[in-house]
């Protein structure tokens, strides 16, 4: 059985506070690695290329390739469809070739080796929409079908590339959507439509989701966790069934610093997930379908953070930390947002949400990776079956352990959350009734909230319920473990069990009747991400040597704070057997040959 437990601090003196140690059974069940492990990423970036074949959402050549060799396009990957990129290179036919072509490299090598297109569709076409702007909602719905489908047939049915296409991005945020909630449907529903008349057509099924919220409950209103059916999410829901309209899979955004956002807890006593999946039952949808959060990153409300740059470490540590915990909701796929940062754009937006760097000062290409992307690379190393662990006891380090055909593959996350606080009492205010909400809102916005998590004011002098002061406590023991550990490294015991199946030796002891255990080498190899590096760091191995294993080995890691560790144990091969040279036969000479002077001569 494989377990994780705490170390008895108090019993020994050698002990540090905060000590782990875990337990691998590597005899015990296992599972195939679900696909939510998978690396997955937006290939957005940059948002601006002096090449206008190129497009302009797009991250650079460079970026993409490095991704494809190091990492592969096994996964599910979203790119951003710009119609209205798209049609302001009419006038220029070849051009506008050159454009759709780029794109349709990208999807045709992600698809060649059984990869997920996720295409965004969006962008209102200059001429087509309300107002002079992207984001504006179309005129003649009929004419915007008929564009978005000769897209569609030329991709899914012409060229039978593996493509999901998903109806507009973020459109509770008028950042990105200029309409209403109404228009949003209409919208959707002449995508639909175009997608109903090609598998008709064709007999081709074509998937088609939404609505791509920034957060699950959201709707264009502001919507609040509080009123989860007021989400544009269950609008879609209830109008694809009333109007017999395609509905394939359902993403939303999700960015956070909680590694426990998607367990949100509901008014309806379930988490998110659960209640999104009896809404499908509930309007005779499959109740099966995807769910996936399309973009997700690590995140504090700005568009520019040092966690993600010069301290990408905090960010590299807090994607299996997340990771683990979208497996534990029942969350089907995730796309991390995205490959490249974005700066030097039209819009002018700098956010430095990418894997990669870049300079865009310099006229030829000039960046690299971040220590966030050996994150992925890390994953892409992870075997193809993982253990069925127990939940781990520890609000602070999560591993994930695989099985490979020659050995193990294990990742460790020490990640702390900064903001642990107001995301735990986000994560659970819908547990609250109305009053107990309010109450609790008013004093996260006074003076006292900050004295009450230090312990500097007395709950028992605070007038809030029963379990609002339940809440608060454990809010502030979270505060005083987070900051703790933020400082501290964390020894972790790694003991693996049955590795190996016992082999003995041909020739057993028989005066003591024990066999003599046959140990195999095995190449030890650890890889780390931590404070010591940000940016272009090498995904080589910190520690590495041969261990002799049979049917236990132990291994003590020190996890830093804020950091991601990897462990490698691969059997080395037998060396192949020499076989001695067999004897030849001596020649015998016939009679009449002599031997003389080292020549033979036959008499005469």
């Amino acid at each position: 059985m494989v377990s994780f437990q705490l170390s008895a601090f108090s019993c020994q003196l050698s002990a540090q506070e905060g000590d782990l140690e875990f337990n691998l059974d590597v005899s015990s069940s296992t599972m195939p690695l679900p696909k939510i492990f998978k690396p997955g990423i937006d290939l957005s970036g940059r948002g601006f290329h002096q090449d206008a074949g190129w497009p302009q959402g797009l991250a650079a050549r460079e970026a993409i390739g490095a991704w494809q060799k190091d990492i592969g396009f096994s996964g599910i990957y979203r790119l951003q469809y710009d119609l209205w990129d798209i049609n302001e290179l009419a006038k220029d036919k070849d051009l506008q070739d050159k454009l759709l072509g780029n794109y349709e490299t990208v999807i045709k090598n992600i698809t060649e080796v059984g990869g997920i297109v996720i295409l965004n569709i969006f962008g209102t076409p200059a001429g087509m929409g309300k107002v002079l702007d992207k984001k504006t909602v179309p005129v003649d719905l009929k004419v915007f079908k008929e564009l978005a489908k000769g897209y569609i047939r030329t991709l899914s049915c012409d060229k039978k590339y593996n493509i999901w296409y998903e109806v507009w991005s973020a459109p509770d945020s008028d950042d990105f959507f200029l309409g209403r909630q109404q228009e949003y449907l209409d919208l959707y529903r002449a995508v639909a439509e175009a997608v109903k008349e090609l598998e008709a057509e064709t007999k081709i099924f074509i998937p088609i989701g939404g609505p791509a919220v920034s957060w699950w409950f959201k709707n264009l209103d502001s919507n609040s966790i509080a009123t989860p059916e007021k989400s544009l999410l269950y609008e879609l829901m209830k109008f694809c069934s009333q109007n017999k309209l395609p509905l394939n899979f359902i993403t939303w955004h999700a960015y956070s610093t909680d590694p426990k956002a998607d367990k949100e807890t509901t008014i309806y006593n379930k988490p998110a997930v659960d209640l999104i999946r009896n809404w499908l039952s509930y309007f005779n949808l499959e109740t099966h379908l995807p769910l996936i959060v399309d973009e997700w990153n690590y995140d504090r409300e700005a568009n520019v953070l040092p966690e993600r740059n010069e301290k990408s470490n905090i960010c590299a540590s807090y994607i299996p930390a997340r990771l683990k915990n979208m497996y534990e909701a029942g969350i089907d796929y995730q796309i991390f947002y995205s490959l490249e940062d974005f700066k030097n754009n039209k819009e002018g937006v700098v956010r430095n949400v990418g894997l990669f760097w870049f300079d865009s000062k310099e006229p030829d290409y000039k960046g690299g990776p971040k220590s966030i992307y050996n994150a992925f690379r890390m994953f892409a190393n992870l075997g193809k079956d993982m253990f069925t662990l127990p939940k781990v006891d520890d609000e602070f380090v999560h591993i994930i352990a695989t099985k490979t055909e020659d050995g193990l593959v294990i990742l460790i996350d020490n990640y702390i959350d900064p903001e642990i606080v107001r995301n735990y009492l986000s994560r659970n205010i819908a547990s609250l009734n109305d009053k107990e909400r309010k109450a609790l809102l008013k004093l996260m916005r006074s003076d006292k909230f900050a004295k009450i998590i230090v312990r500097r004011l007395n709950l028992s002098k605070i007038r809030v319920s029963k379990k609002t002061k339940s809440l608060l406590k454990k809010a502030q023991a979270l505060n005083e473990q987070a900051i703790k550990f933020m400082e501290v490294n964390r020894n972790l015991k790694l003991v693996i069990k049955n590795l190996n199946p016992v082999r003995n030796s041909e020739s057993p002891s028989l005066e003591s009747g024990i066999s003599n255990g046959v140990k195999d080498t095995y190449l030890y190899q650890r890889y780390a991400i931590d404070a010591a590096c940000s940016q272009n760091c090498e995904f080589t191995p910190v520690e590495e040597k041969e261990v002799a294993i049979s049917d236990l080995y132990q291994e003590t890691l020190i996890l830093k704070p804020y950091s991601l560790q990897m462990v490698i144990l691969k059997k080395k091969p037998a060396p192949p057997e020499i076989k001695a040279p067999e004897t030849e036969e001596p020649v015998v000479l016939p009679e009449e040959s002599v031997q003389s002077n080292g020549a033979t001569q036959n008499k005469e």
